[in-house]
């Protein structure tokens, strides 16, 4: 069967059947060390969910960065790959602030950099001038050399969230979007030439075209 006709078939089950959410819920990393990785993820404020050893000689260790909706878990006998070998990534609003933040944690993290995350020498130093979204990077890595890049988000890709579910993570990641909301709504009344008494609902406007990936869209309406 050709490859364009199992993606007709497949276009024809999508259209009649109903998808499910299916979420990520855990990434598997592999350690040398248990001990030595759950004192590194404690050390990054991440927040210990388990530490359990079901059956004779396995452990399992999870751990979830602030505000995700994800995990990450560790331990012994629950991975075949090369402690080292795993790469993820995390998302923030502001690049500068989680910057200071891990390596006021003791965290050995690259400097924040902009351009092509790989390969490294398509980098290019300080975070991107137009702190454009997705533009901004750092990285780091655990004591078994398995490496995290930490990537900018602010407004999100078209599609990527749905605005009539759209949430914030945490109390940080709200905080930052009413100041972009706040300075965008400055240059807005600028613009104008006066001040616009509506500001809360133009601030949650301008919020979730951010989250949707609508934002231009938001823009030029306004």
């Amino acid at each position: 069967m050709s490859q364009t006709a199992v993606s007709s078939k497949q276009q024809e089950h999508d259209a009649g059947v109903g998808r499910g959410d299916m979420k990520l819920e855990v990434d598997v990393i592999p350690v040398s060390d248990v001990d030595r990785s759950k004192q590194f993820y404690l050390r990054l404020g991440w927040r210990l969910d388990a530490d359990d050893a079901p059956a004779n000689g396995v452990r399992i260790v999870q751990f979830t960065p602030p505000g995700s909706a994800s995990s990450v878990t560790f331990g012994n006998k629950i991975s075949a790959a090369v402690p080292g070998s795993a790469e993820g990534t995390l998302i923030v609003s502001d690049i500068e602030s989680a910057h200071d933040e891990l390596i006021g944690r003791g965290v050995d993290a690259s400097e924040v950099f902009h351009g092509a995350p790989f390969p490294p020498d398509a980098r290019l130093s300080g975070p991107d001038p137009k702190r454009t979204s997705y533009g901004s990077f750092f990285s780091f890595n655990d004591p078994d050399r398995n490496t995290w890049m930490v990537q900018e988000v602010t407004t999100r890709l078209p599609g990527r969230v749905d605005p009539a579910t759209t949430t914030f993570a945490s109390a940080n990641d709200l905080a930052s979007a009413i100041r972009r909301a706040a300075a965008a709504h400055d240059e807005h009344e600028k613009r104008n030439g006066q001040h616009d008494a509506n500001w809360p609902d133009w601030y949650a406007a301008h919020m979730v075209a951010e989250q949707t990936g609508r934002i231009s869209d938001f823009s030029i309406a306004k």
